[in-house]
């Protein structure tokens, strides 16, 4: 038996090293030459057995002789070839790739699994055989520097240990089989005597080989339903069930692939639920998830079975096949409404909202990730401009986002770059007349293009820039305060944003800044929008007190147009309130009516009213009569550079 199934396992030898050894190529020069030794020697070896092999057959079939001959020749030829393997796996492991050291494994595994059943009537054999082959490289992917082929040295140590314990069984299996052979042979003479008892034998191996059936179709059901379970797990949201990432990609390719064939066209829908962070917030994860499982099962209305995937968080991905752009949108209307259905989750009802994107192909292109991206693009667009709305990508907001995409990686090298600048604009005393505070104003020129801060300023603070640039504003400020001898000293007001204001090192700076300009705190203002007041309340009340015992002073810039709370005003200190131009220009009762309220508030907390955006003498008249403490605006001055201010102050003071 042992000569009879070398054949084979010598074929599968010579393919698998030959596969190994000429498929992966080695920029090494020694490495190859070090391989195609390691194959001449077991191309040798394989011919000296398959002589071997051909000889004991050729004389098994012509004269009977002794058996351990055969046996020991053939065990040293088995110890030649298990060695050269071990020796190669081992020699060679450090210059193997991933896909090398992976695809070694795998073949070393296949043929120790052959040689569990090919060996088995001489156990020795197998346990030698399997060992030099599994051992030594599961050893070295254990001990690999890397760690990324622990999990491969561990499946390769629990294999080498599973096909030992089956050498034994094989074995046992091996020398029962014998045992009845003789016990047939023995059972053939006498049939004449005992036909009877030899018929119950035979019925009995006829059961044996029936439960091996059953036992073996088994074993391929539970394989298969393994193998469905593994499927299910990889391309499965296990939350939602619905498709994940992986598997709803592979879904849309084949549907990319069948649209271009039958020339038809396809929309992908991002759909992004509004208002269901603040559902994890204040209800808990548990309540969240019970939330995406309902939202889930409502979107599965719309779609078709696996046209819809959970992509991450609260996003949700889905293709309409043969759709045009108003049935693309019509649907995601019909989504969103129902998404906007109130849900109850464990007696807390939940209502949400929910923002979409839509790409079509082919008009926006007909690359899975591609149009994916589009379409999240887009629904960020309309998120941006307002919530709970679906819109379509189109090339101009691509323009728009390849335009911010480069504004912003220009913006990251603006100040190395001298692109950064700082103009100047005076805030005028009501009663003196006087420039009694300047406002920092930032500029930014980008290959000759002036571009407005209305622009960059948001992207520098969505790109988390601003702490930079802001540090930045307020020396070079403080700079330029410093230089200049005029005869009344004046005050510099600059602005600060909410994430300058929170990170743990703004005060720091402004410390150092004041201390290297030497500046006096009270001549310092720092505008604050009343938004900072929305988010981390705490922390910048916190912070903007720490700004106060410094003598710093506060002012609230564009009040009255975001967020707004008295009993907020009440805990934050501040000095100033600057009324917000759209009030002043706007000359309707219902904006004086703000005004004065500003105004008397402004009076209540103790604190100074600037009016800004003053253009036209009758707005200056105005303003003033109404009782504000200082105007600021084009009708004095337009903001200047630091040279341009000079000459301006020089000439009208």
């Amino acid at each position: 038996m042992l000569v009879g199934n070398s054949f084979v396992g010598l074929l599968m030898t010579v393919m698998s090293f030959s596969g190994l050894v000429f498929f992966f190529e080695s920029d090494n020069r020694k490495i190859e030459e070090l391989k195609l030794i390691f194959w001449v020697c077991m191309m040798l070896v394989s011919l000296l057995r398959l002589v071997d092999a051909s000889y004991w057959k050729f004389k098994l079939s012509s004269t009977p002789f002794s058996p351990n001959p055969v046996i020991v020749r053939f065990a040293i030829g088995v110890f030649a070839t298990g060695s050269l393997w071990g020796l190669y796996s081992v020699v060679l492991y450090s210059s193997m790739s991933e896909l090398e050291v992976a695809s070694t494994m795998v073949v070393l595994s296949a043929m120790a699994g052959g040689a569990g059943t090919v060996l088995s009537p001489k156990k020795e054999l197998v346990i030698f055989y399997c060992t030099v082959l599994l051992v030594p490289m599961s050893y070295c992917a254990l001990l690999d520097k890397t760690g990324n082929f622990f999990m491969l040295g561990t499946l390769g140590m629990v294999y080498w240990v599973g096909i030992s314990l089956s050498a034994f069984r094989y074995h046992q299996f091996f020398i029962s089989t014998l045992h009845l052979k003789e016990r047939n042979n023995n059972l053939v003479k006498q049939m004449s005597i005992e036909r009877s008892q030899t018929d119950k034998i035979n019925q009995l191996l006829i059961a044996s080989n029936e439960k091996l059936d059953e036992s073996n179709a088994n074993l391929e059901a539970e394989v298969e339903r393994r193998t469905q379970e593994l499927f299910r797990l990889s391309n499965r949201d296990p939350l939602t069930n619905l498709l994940n990432r992986n598997g709803f990609l592979k879904h849309l390719n084949d549907l990319l692939e069948t649209t271009k064939v039958l020339q038809n066209s396809l929309a992908v829908l991002f759909i992004d639920l509004d208002g269901f962070k603040q559902v994890n917030d204040s209800l808990g994860h548990k309540i969240g998830d019970l939330v995406l499982v309902e939202i889930a099962n409502r979107l599965r209305n719309y779609s078709e079975k696996n046209h819809l995937a959970r992509w991450g968080g609260d996003e949700f991905v889905a293709v309409i096949p043969y759709a045009t752009v108003d049935t693309a949108k019509a649907v995601a209307h019909a989504m969103r409404s129902g998404v906007t259905i109130p849900i109850n989750a464990n007696d807390n009802q939940v209502t949400l909202d929910a923002t979409i994107g839509i790409a079509m192909c082919p008009e926006h292109g007909d690359v899975a990730v591609d149009l994916i991206q589009q379409a999240d693009l887009t629904m960020y667009d309309q998120k941006r401009k307002q919530r709970g709305t679906v819109g379509v990508f189109n090339e101009t907001l691509h323009a728009e986002i390849k335009r911010e995409q480069r504004l912003c990686e220009r913006l990251r090298s603006a100040i190395d770059n001298g692109e950064l600048c700082l103009f100047y604009q005076p805030i005028i005393d009501v009663t003196t007349g006087h420039v009694s505070s300047i406002e920092a104003l930032l500029r930014w020129t980008c290959d000759g293009e002036i571009i407005s801060p209305d622009i960059f300023i948001p992207l520098a603070e969505r790109s988390g820039l601003m702490p930079e640039i802001g540090t930045w504003v307020l020396n070079r400020a403080l700079i330029d305060l410093s230089h200049w001898d005029f005869a009344e000293p004046l005050c510099m007001s600059v602005n600060v944003s909410i994430t300058q204001l929170i990170d743990d090192g703004f005060v720091k700076v402004l410390d150092s800044a004041l201390n290297s300009t030497g500046i006096s705190p009270q001549r310092l203002y720092l505008e604050v929008t009343e938004s900072v007041f929305a988010n981390n309340a705490d922390l910048v009340t916190q912070r903007l007190h720490e700004l106060v015992e410094r003598d710093i002073k506060i002012s609230i810039d564009d009040f009255g147009t975001g967020y707004s709370s008295l009993h907020r005003l009440q805990s934050m200190p501040f000095d100033f309130i600057k009324i917000d131009r759209s009030f002043v220009q706007n000359t309707s009762e219902e904006s004086d009516t703000i005004i004065r309220a500003t105004l008397l508030m402004a009076r209540e907390f103790r604190c100074k009213t600037i009016a800004e955006g003053i253009e036209t003498e009758a707005q200056r008249a105005h303003l003033a009569a109404l009782g504000s403490d200082y105007l600021q605006g084009y009708y004095y001055a337009k903001p200047m550079s630091a040279s341009d201010f000079i000459s301006w102050y020089n000439k009208n003071y």
